[in-house]
């Protein structure tokens, strides 16, 4: 073979090797990209399951960013944060990558651009706020992550890394939900301000009025059966009032209604004072002191007697308890004052409080009277003594939620799958009550219940037990509830309710409050009156 032949040769087979270093080199990248393509894939799908379980956070006070406000419903109004916040995702796990490997420069590179986004983001939720550097950080870090992948690109680390980011991410939403709960539970037990002025000014009033000045009118009506008569418990003057404002203002007939109002006697005062300021139209009113049902004894009522006992002092009142946000978190709302008011269970003694009664409405103080109620006396309870709105979906709100199944005597007497209905707006047949000796059921499981075993505390639970199979289902129309907790109530559904109720911790009075829902009561609060405005409630 020639010299010449030799070179030609030699160069065929030099152009081979390259035209296969290519060939080799481009399927490597299409090989890369199509592994690329597919881990895409596979984060499209882990944040869109992410997208779906976040549905089902319990979360009724939203942060400031959140993918269902209105302004987020256009994919491209926030495209560019969610890059970023991608980038900042990637930049962290290669970071840790390149530590592990020695890519000192590289690690130090991907700090360096991650603290720029980081500062370049801030609290961002769309393009527009966005600074003008924003662009340069992203193409930045583009290039920093693209030298990165070219590195450090490992599927199966990545994915591992992902994986153990978003179980720290989960417990971190688990922990700060917790804290949430804590926070508004503290939150729900606290007396604001301005109820506190109203309520001392008030009874300083009072006890200044001679004792002829303190009685209201129409005291012949209080066991007139021929009436509408309402039980009112509370110590909230202002939500009292709210209470009354709105059913005699949506009374058809407001001269033939009659309100029971029982207070403890630390607002005693106030509540009488301020109905002799305000009267409720023609309405009769009428306000007690629980304090003063002599017959309301440790040796007549169960709970009264669980009060005194150590156990439950030491269940209320125990010093060390933990004092961070999360630990014991759950329990907390059990540790409630309202649990220690009689008040909370005067709701079990009706016909004592009432004797010459033969029908009574009983109400909450955080609801709101929507429409004229009259209608509920001409309501056939078929037998039964309580009259209430059923509050049980496909699964919840059935007596497996309140009460523990796993004790023989719930087990052996009750269904788990029967259906819970609320408390806030019930219709007592009084007459059934006593000859069902209704109390004295009442009685018997809260004595069993001593320990805690069958129920936790709370009303509902024995009310449960007590009215099984003598409750009437109202229509939902009646009683529409979840104000208090539940920001996704339909607004239909609430302009048709005769009552809304706020049952949950964000009641109208508070800050927490939803504002949403906040203006269906202050429309029966007139913030002009003297004690309103002297005590700075705000609208």
């Amino acid at each position: 073979m020639s010299s010449s032949q030799r070179d030609g040769s030699h160069l065929l087979g030099r152009s081979k090797e390259i035209t296969h270093r290519k060939l080799r080199g481009r399927i490597g990248v299409r090989n890369k990209m199509e592994v690329v393509q597919q881990d895409d894939e596979a984060l499209v799908k882990l944040e869109n399951t992410g997208i779906e379980r976040s549905k089902a956070v319990d979360s009724a006070v939203l942060g400031k960013y959140s993918i269902w406000r209105r302004e987020n419903e256009n994919e491209k109004a926030d495209s560019r944060v969610r890059l970023m916040r991608d980038q900042m995702i990637m930049a962290r796990i290669y970071s840790v990558l390149a530590k592990s490997r020695g890519k000192l420069d590289l690690y130090q590179e991907l700090l360096a651009r991650l603290k720029e986004s980081q500062r370049s983001l801030g609290e961002a939720t769309a393009d527009a706020e966005l600074p003008k550097s924003a662009s340069d950080r992203i193409k930045a870090m583009g290039q920093v992550l693209s030298k990165a992948r070219d590195l450090l690109y490992d599927c199966k680390e990545i994915t591992q890394r992902l994986r153990a980011m978003l179980q720290s991410a989960d417990e971190q939403v688990r922990s700060l939900k917790k804290q949430s709960t804590f926070l508004s539970q503290l939150a729900a037990k606290t007396i604001p301000n301005g109820i506190h002025c109203l309520s001392m000014r008030l009874t300083i009033d009072y006890y200044l009025l001679s004792p002829e000045k303190r009685k209201f009118p129409n005291s012949e009506n209080l066991e007139n059966p021929d009436l509408y008569h309402y039980a009112l418990f509370s110590d909230n003057v202002l939500a009292a009032s709210v209470v009354v404002n709105s059913t005699i203002m949506n009374a058809k007939e407001p001269e033939k209604h009659v309100f029971h109002l029982v207070t403890d006697k630390l607002n005693f005062g106030a509540m009488n004072m301020w109905f002799l300021l305000n009267p409720p139209g023609d309405a009769t009113m009428h306000v007690e002191n629980v304090d003063d049902f002599k017959w309301l004894n440790s040796s007549y009522c169960p709970v009264l007697k669980q009060l005194e006992s150590a156990a439950m002092k030491e269940y209320y009142f125990k010093a060390d308890r933990p004092k961070t946000l999360s630990a014991g978190s759950s329990n907390l709302k059990y540790r409630n004052p309202k649990y220690l008011s009689m008040l909370n269970h005067l709701r079990f003694y009706l016909p004592q409080v009432y004797p010459k009664l033969n029908k009574i409405l009983f109400l909450d103080d955080d609801i709101v009277v929507q429409r004229d109620l009259t209608g509920l006396w001409e309501v056939d309870l078929n037998g039964n003594v309580n009259g209430a709105v059923e509050t049980c979906g496909e699964s919840f709100h059935r007596f497996d939620k309140y009460l523990n199944f796993s004790n023989p005597n719930i087990a052996q007497n009750f269904d788990p799958n029967a259906c819970g209905w609320a408390y806030g707006m019930n219709m007592f047949d009084l007459e059934e009550w006593k000859k069902k000796d209704i109390t004295g059921i009442y009685h018997k499981w809260q004595n069993m219940n001593e320990n805690r075993l069958l129920w936790k505390l709370g009303t509902l639970p024995p009310g449960l037990l007590t009215f099984y199979k003598l409750t009437h289902p109202l229509d939902k129309s009646w009683h529409v509830l979840g104000l208090g907790y539940n920001p996704t109530v339909e607004r239909s559904e609430i302009d048709n309710a005769a009552v809304i109720h706020y049952n949950g911790n964000m009641k109208p009075w508070l800050e927490i409050a939803m504002t949403k829902y906040r203006p269906y009561w202050t429309k029966y609060i007139n913030y002009e009156h003297p004690y309103i405005h002297g005590c700075k409630f705000s609208q």
